[in-house]
């Protein structure tokens, strides 16, 4: 029942976003308008979600105001390269590689012994710390990658891949996503492969989390969007530790989810009585 109630939940989630590119494409038009910029930055990992940002920031802005970066280390898999230089060439963008061994392999030799998520997470924020300096090369605002399932599962590091000025995505589950490629015209290499972090060799996301995308996402819509309780998911025949799963995850990641908490001691404290009205724009 589980399966069946799963493949009904993802087909709902597919059919939902049918018409949303042109509102990802004038979000994005606008956002960035309204910032002052009129360029745009992103890491491209040959992974299927930076590719939709990708696609939809040359509909939104043109391929002139788009610079996207390569940055592999030296275990990345080479086949995720190609993957991204296959983006590069069917949007026509320059390509333009940044390789973290370097700096990666100077922090660790200096700490020792680290443990693979370490690593990964160090990998991630050195990324995301080179798009930011680049930010400033290219006048551009960083843009973000992360999913609504990465998001709410809290699978992406903090300050790394979770960062951005601008996301278009976080309100996509990974099912919405695949759909939006499609639409798009993401080659289907990248649309088919398993979804990795390439923190390690042969890692996939899916490994990791110990279950499915498509799992997570029908219990993560019925939780969140349809505000149903846990009891009545399972309810609907999905297993009782696979919700508890997911529904753990969600709450032991909010803090990534959240500006970091200010301690309230004026009248007006920043973040809870003050927030700069974002549509006044420039």
């Amino acid at each position: 029942m589980q399966r069946d109630r799963v493949q009904e939940v993802c087909r709902k989630l597919e059919t939902s976003v049918a018409d949303a590119v042109p509102v990802l494409v004038e979000f994005l038009r606008d956002e960035v308008q309204k910032t002052g910029h009129r360029h745009v930055i992103l890491g491209l990992s040959g992974g299927i979600d930076s590719a939709v940002v990708a696609y939809l920031a040359v509909l939104a802005l043109g391929r002139d105001h788009v610079h996207p970066l390569i940055m592999p280390y030296k275990e990345s898999s080479q086949a995720s390269v190609n993957d991204a230089r296959h983006v590069l060439a069917d949007l026509d963008l320059p390509e333009r590689v940044i390789d973290i061994t370097a700096q990666v392999d100077a922090y660790f030799a200096a700490e020792g012994s680290a443990t693979p998520l370490r690593k990964g997470n160090k990998m991630a924020r050195e990324r995301m710390s080179i798009i930011y300096d680049q930010s400033a090369v290219y006048q551009a605002l960083p843009l973000g990658t992360s999913n609504k399932t990465e998001l709410l599962l809290g699978y992406g590091t903090q300050f790394g891949d979770l960062a951005s000025a601008l996301n278009p995505m976080g309100d996509l589950y990974k099912t919405q996503v695949r759909a939006i490629a499609t639409q798009l015209g993401v080659p289907e290499p990248i649309r088919r492969k398993a979804p990795s972090a390439d923190l390690w060799q042969d890692q996939t996301d899916e490994d990791e989390l110990g279950f499915s995308y498509e799992d997570a996402d029908a219990i993560l819509h019925l939780l969140v969007d349809e505000r149903l309780t846990e009891g009545e998911v399972v309810r609907q025949g999905f297993r009782g530790e696979l919700v508890d799963q997911v529904m753990r995850r969600i709450r032991q990641n909010q803090y990534k989810r959240r500006m970091p908490v200010i301690a309230k001691v004026s009248s007006r404290t920043i973040g809870i009585d003050f927030r700069y009205p974002r549509d006044w724009g420039m």
